[in-house]
């Protein structure tokens, strides 16, 4: 098990390379070895949408940071949430300037239980996952994001995908990344912290 790529993949934001394009071919290299993700009954739900042209990308970036201010503009952020939103913002603004966007999507609407909701999403993000470790093993960086979807509608429209048959799920910015402390490990919570055992009185 490749424990510092785990431990060192994080949402690349600030580190995103601008400037260096991202090859088909490295996209799909990527995209092969996420499809290897688990799903239920192995249904292997996801589709993806890169959108590389300048034009595109922009207005799917406006509709992006119009939902980036809805969602900023609802919360008081913690003192010790202040960086990760600067970081947040940074993309917001560069958006359309990233070399590839992935918009990854799954057949049908999200359903309206919990347990088939868990089912819907529980059976792509794994696949996100794989896509972002995929990335960063080659140099390349993202992030999971959803801030467009408070206009899902308008960027189906835009991008020509059945609104009524396709939900979109994540968009990834995806570029290589400027140098930086990978080998460094992200902050997190000890595990034992956060984990209970037999019943959730006992901590």
């Amino acid at each position: 098990m490749d424990v510092e790529l785990l431990t060192t993949t994080r949402a690349f934001r600030r580190r995103l390379d601008l400037t260096r394009p991202v090859s088909r071919r490295e996209l799909l290299d990527c995209l092969d070895v996420a499809v290897h993700a688990p799903s239920g009954t192995n249904r292997q739900p996801w589709r993806f949408l890169v959108i590389e042209d300048p034009a595109i990308k922009r207005e799917v970036a406006e509709y992006y940071r119009k939902g980036f201010a809805a969602y900023l503009s609802a919360r008081t952020p913690r003192p010790d949430q202040r960086r990760d939103l600067a970081s947040g913002r940074y993309l917001a603004e560069h958006l359309h300037e990233v070399p590839a966007l992935v918009l990854v999507c799954s057949p049908g609407r999200p359903p309206a239980t919990p347990l088939q909701l868990a089912s819907f999403y529980g059976s792509i993000y794994p696949m996100v996952w794989n896509l972002l470790l995929a990335l960063h093993a080659r140099g390349l960086g993202s992030t999971l994001t959803t801030a467009h979807l408070a206009f899902e509608r308008e960027v189906a429209e835009l991008l020509g995908i059945p609104f009524e048959d396709v939900s979109q799920v994540a968009l990834l910015p995806v570029a290589h990344l400027k140098p930086g402390p990978d080998s460094t490990p992200g902050r997190r919570t000890p595990a034992a912290e956060l984990t209970r055992w037999e019943h959730w009185d006992n901590g």
